[in-house]
């Protein structure tokens, strides 16, 4: 079942809402909100219910034995029962989103055969699967306390973020639910869950939807061994750059915007990366929540920076590099998350240069600010190839585009309107045999326009700053743009529900987000 879709908005959704605020014992709530999200999660596919179900069932009592044990102070054995835990945990995803990988990886370095196996992917087990293990390490640490087995479930389960995140810390969620005013119907936390699901859903199925076309005529023809030209391939990876910005926007203001009709905050996981200097900062508002779990949970304790710059490097790229494979199961998310450790690595020892050459703070000046920008952006967008791409070949396809090794080729009606020039262009290699003008145009449209809102207008949370819609809402830099700010209020009103209009009319055919994959 999807956020998007006419059966959640219309039917799943307010069922849920009304019993939940009917109920009158809050333990009655939790079980009933359990239920729907078992509901929600056996929609996709009933028989991973089970699998998700003994996941839960396994490392809740894991997580009990492993509090019972620390009152014997058994460090040996409590390690112990960590380890279990986190192995199973891993097996059993890397069983089912990388056993055919690795099988396929093997036939071809040792020319064998071993069999591949047809195997379904479980929705949402890359996320529920590191919640879980964060929970059984914060346990190790004693960093839990012992919960009831229905306020786990719901911890892990519950259906707003159980299928692309945020992915949630038991001290962000489960003290929240222990509020004696959980279950109360509060009109304010509606209207805010409302406007905030409403822009998700708006962005989702009018913005992300809307671009997703250009950026996939592009990658399917480079996948099908089509020659990609330097402005097709552009137009694409742009495309798909503003299109997954979007979609992920969307879904993670669609999950807080549910969460708070739920009277339930969850943790800002999208603030505008886009908009970011430096590839560090851009990790630090992009997937937030998945950033603080490689950096808690792999990078710190692989070392961290405890051994000195090199030392550190390796480490980033370590962490980044099996970030990307928890994407998916293939070299172009492994490339990708390489990419980015790289990246990483680079600009924190820029960053370290930059310190000693010029001990004092940087100042930075506005042409130097757009400079970084720009860089950022383009090597973002450059790691996006990759991630959007089938394969090694399909992104080489589009990168030698984008650096013009496959030429430059126009739309055939811009020789003769370019005259003299159109001759000269042509005599130095470029094309005029395109048939892609409007094709050209819109792309170039859309491009422009979402350019324009992702690096200059504030986003969902500056908007609706003064009503803190989220946990570790980050402050805005857009002071100025003070007037603009959400408040209950008839203009508001009439805005958020043209959007819901708009959305709704362009839902005809519901499009599964982007990190469903993942």
């Amino acid at each position: 079942m999807l956020f998007n879709s006419y059966l959640f908005i219309f039917l799943f959704l307010p069922i849920v809402l009304t019993v939940f605020y009917t109920l009158n014992n809050k333990e009655l709530s939790i079980c009933w909100l359990v239920g729907a999200s078992f509901f929600f999660y056996s929609w996709w596919n009933y028989n991973y219910l089970i699998l998700f179900i003994l996941s839960l069932i396994f490392n809740y009592y894991s997580s009990i034995i492993l509090i019972n044990n620390k009152k014997k102070h058994n460090r040996i054995y409590s390690k112990l029962i960590l380890c279990i835990g986190i192995f199973v945990n891993l097996s059993i995803l890397g069983y089912y989103k990388y056993f055919n990988f690795f099988i396929f990886n093997i036939n071809n370095i040792f020319n064998i055969e071993f069999q591949e196996q047809s195997i379904l992917l479980p929705l949402a087990i890359s996320f529920y699967t590191f919640q879980q293990i964060a929970f059984l390490i914060d346990t190790y640490k004693s960093e839990t306390c012992r919960y009831s087995l229905m306020k786990y479930c719901l911890f892990v389960s519950f259906f707003p973020q159980l299928i692309a995140g945020p992915i949630v810390r038991q001290n962000e969620t489960i003290n929240q639910f222990q509020n004696h005013a959980f279950n109360r119907f509060n009109y304010t936390n509606i209207s805010i869950g409302l406007t905030i699901f409403t822009i998700g859903l708006f962005k989702k199925v009018v913005i992300a939807d809307g671009i997703a076309p250009f950026a996939s005529f592009v990658f399917d023809a480079a996948s099908n061994g089509e020659t990609i030209y330097f402005i097709e391939s552009w137009c694409g990876a742009l495309s798909y750059t503003f299109q997954l910005y979007f979609d992920f926007s969307g879904y993670s203001d669609m999950a807080i915007g549910l969460g708070r009709m739920l009277n339930i905050k969850l943790p800002l996981n999208f603030f505008s990366p886009y908009r970011c200097i430096s590839i560090i900062d851009f990790w630090k508002q992009w997937h937030i929540t998945l950033s603080f779990f490689l950096r808690d949970y792999l990078y710190i304790p692989l070392g961290g920076n405890r051994k000195g710059h090199v030392s550190k490097c390796i480490n980033i790229i370590t962490t980044m590099l099996l970030g990307g494979l928890w994407h998916g199961a293939g070299w172009t998310f492994v490339i990708w998350g390489a990419l980015h450790g790289l990246y990483l690595a680079i600009n924190h020892s820029w960053r370290l240069i930059s310190i000693k050459l010029k001990p004092r703070k940087i100042k930075y000046t506005l042409l130097s600010n757009c400079f970084y920008f720009l860089l950022t952006f383009v090597a973002v967008t450059i790691g996006w190839v990759f991630f959007r791409s089938d394969n090694l070949f399909t992104a080489q396809r589009i990168l030698f585009g984008m650096i013009g090794l496959n030429g430059v080729n126009l739309p055939q009606g811009y020789l003769a309107i370019m005259g003299y020039l159109g001759g000269l262009l042509s005599s130095l290699g470029v094309s005029f045999n395109s048939t892609l003008l409007p094709s050209y145009l819109d792309s170039f449209c859309w491009i422009s326009v979402l350019s324009i809102i992702s690096w200059s207008f504030p986003n969902t949370y500056e908007f609706m700053m003064d009503y803190t819609p989220c946990l570790n809402n980050l402050n805005s830099r857009k002071k100025y743009l003070i007037p603009l700010k959400w408040r209950p209020s008839i203009s508001w009103s009439i805005i958020i529900s043209l959007m819901f209009t708009a959305s709704l009319l362009y839902m005809s055919k519901a499009s599964e987000f982007l990190y469903f994959n993942f």
